[in-house]
């Protein structure tokens, strides 16, 4: 099925893609309906293949070893036909060794200085982007093109407002793009479970912002500066009532998901109509008795 209609290449989620069941709503969820499904096994090296494939319509026509070049493309053909139809004169070699930075930090919480600091240490002298300035309008026009799309933070009714961080969560479209630009396959993702754990937070992300665009919501995430405390998102839904999300790829993960929700929880003036750890292997779809908080893997969720 399609949530959306746009006119530029977007990317669908795994509910559009049939990778996803469908069997929890967002809905379910926001009505506080009970929830105990058997959803399925879902293997690890399943999920690294739907990072590497990404959400394009054409993947779904491809074998498996022609997945990396449709990404590959689209940033080709931004960077070549996109940027020669632009009349400002940008450096491509800067603008890619910018994109290799943003994959690094793929749903990282990050400033621009970082970003610079970033690339001042993997690229060479002549690859250094020269001012601020510069920067802006490289990060400018990858959102204009529709490669990247930041998660913005949220601040409404926490206790100490002037605590709440301030930056963006950046993210490419489709983590595909951030795969593709670092040269990851499945089997680099599967020996380096740090990056696939931010890839993966990508990845429902991405979802989580279709799901809720169909719904007439935002997502956003949220960090205390002082304390330290972040959630990974944030729904918020058209009427102003919001659901608190934290993402891990493993069910190992889930305990320490609710803690930290469950402090969030605590320290909110407002409370979140429910709270959610989505998580990636799992075999089944729950509302925790003791906390109340669901537990769904998303491979399993819909809007």
């Amino acid at each position: 099925m399609s949530l959306r209609d746009k006119d530029y290449m977007e990317t669908m989620s795994l509910y559009e893609s049939g990778d996803s069941t469908g069997v929890v709503s967002i809905t379910d969820m926001l009505d506080n309906k009970n929830i105990n499904k058997n959803t399925g096994e879902v293997k690890i090296r399943e999920l690294a293949t739907l990072l590497i494939r990404g959400g394009w319509k054409e993947s779904l026509k491809v074998k498996k070893e022609s997945y990396p070049l449709i990404p590959k493309s689209y940033i080709d053909s931004i960077l070549n036909v996109k940027l020669d139809e632009e009349e400002k004169v940008r450096d491509k070699n800067k603008m890619n060794m910018l994109l290799k930075s943003l994959a690094r930090n793929e749903s990282r919480i990050i400033s621009n200085k970082t970003l610079i600091r970033d690339i001042k240490e993997h690229e060479i002298k002549s690859n250094i982007l020269s001012s601020r300035t510069t920067l802006l309008d490289y990060l400018d026009f990858f959102e204009r093109m529709h490669l990247i799309e930041n998660q913005e933070p949220y601040s409404s009714n926490y206790h100490s407002p002037e605590r709440v961080g301030k930056s963006v969560k950046r993210h490419f479209v489709d983590p595909s793009l951030a795969c593709s630009l670092l040269n990851l396959n499945v089997d680099k993702l599967m020996k380096d479970l740090n990056t696939f754990g931010f890839l993966f937070e990508a990845l429902v992300e991405r979802d989580l912002r279709i799901y809720m665009d169909y719904l007439d919501g935002k997502i956003y995430h949220f960090r205390d500066n002082v304390s330290g405390l972040k959630v990974d998102t944030i729904l918020e839904f058209e009427d102003g009532e919001y659901a608190a999300v934290e993402i891990k790829l493993g069910y190992n993960e889930v305990d320490d998901a609710i803690k930290n929700l469950k402090e969030f929880y605590n320290k909110m003036i407002k409370k979140p109509k429910f709270m959610c750890v989505i998580v990636g292997i799992s075999e089944a779809a729950y509302k925790d008795p003791d906390t109340s908080i669901y537990i769904v893997p998303i491979t399993a969720l819909k809007p």
